[in-house]
């Protein structure tokens, strides 16, 4: 199982950029999918989810400027980023708690390699 992440860019402050996240390989279930970033200098930080059902949440530095969407059957997530600003530039991981085989005994997190979005003033 491998995490894909791809949309990063280099956009104006004010600007909006989609990130995409596609799980490639056999899995059993797709359970909940993660945005994390990582600015420069700083902690990791986890900044949207969203459950298999589509209920999604978002830190409040990102409230209302981030949508998140899935789409399980083609085993993807979306990110729409709007409104962007500087301190949004950072390197974007996705992550998703796979159920690989129904046979296994717990569900494992399994994350992308990151793809960078920078924000300019």
């Amino acid at each position: 199982v491998q995490l894909q992440a791809s949309g990063g860019g280099l956009v104006q402050a004010g600007g909006s950029l989609n990130l995409s996240c596609t799980v490639s390989g056999s899995t059993f279930s797709i359970n909940a999918m993660s945005w994390y970033r990582q600015a420069p200098g700083k902690q990791r930080e986890l900044i949207a989810d969203i459950t298999r059902e589509g209920i999604d949440k978002y830190a409040d530095s990102v409230k209302e400027r981030f949508t998140l969407s899935r789409d399980n059957r083609k085993k993807m997530m979306f990110l729409q980023m709007k409104s962007l600003k500087p301190e949004d530039t950072a390197v974007y991981y996705c992550t998703a708690n796979i159920w690989v085989d129904p046979v296994d005994v717990e569900s494992k997190t399994y994350w992308g390699q990151g793809t960078l979005v920078t924000v300019s003033s």
